[in-house]
């Protein structure tokens, strides 16, 4: 029997250019992600000259700029950051749901890693944790994610690369 095939990313040849878009709503939190997020692309081998941050409003916002950003940047990824905290109303339902179905979309529509580091959380605390304490910083994890994907999708012949 032969044996069956694995492909899986990883963290080496992983340069090229990555477009953090980042929702400014609750930014004590976001700034953190966005932190995380550069050094971890940085400690990888991407040239920080390839960085580029795109600031919105929040995160209900995101999916729009994150479209446009593919359309003219055709960047390897974009990791999507930001943070909604759940308050007394429906509307927290409406903006995480609404943005990450959008970046799922997009995501398939381009054919583009979107990595989706936004936050969304019950408590302030809750979002405090994520973003660099007790539960790491998801903005990190979200650049981790991100830059194993390219290397997926250019071990898998796709990505943005192979089309230019």
């Amino acid at each position: 029997m032969e044996p069956i095939s694995q492909v899986e990313g990883s963290f080496v040849d992983v340069d090229g250019r990555y477009v953090i878009v980042v929702g400014r709503f609750n930014h004590h939190v976001v700034d953190s992600l966005v932190e995380g997020a550069v050094d971890i692309l940085v400690r990888h081998g991407v040239d920080a000259e390839n960085i580029d941050i795109v600031h919105v409003p929040g995160a209900w916002e995101l999916p729009l700029a994150v479209k446009q950003v593919l359309k003219v940047a055709r960047p390897e990824a974009v990791i999507a950051l930001g943070a909604v905290i759940r308050g007394g109303t429906p509307h927290f339902e409406y903006v995480a749901g609404g943005c990450n179905s959008a970046l799922g979309t997009l995501q398939l529509e381009f054919e583009t890693p979107i990595a989706n580091g936004v936050l969304t959380v019950n408590s302030i605390e809750q979002a405090i944790e994520r973003s660099g304490t007790k539960a790491g910083n998801k903005g990190a994890e979200a650049a981790m994610a991100a830059m194993e994907m390219v290397s997926l999708m250019r071990q898998l012949g796709g990505g943005v690369e192979e089309e230019a």
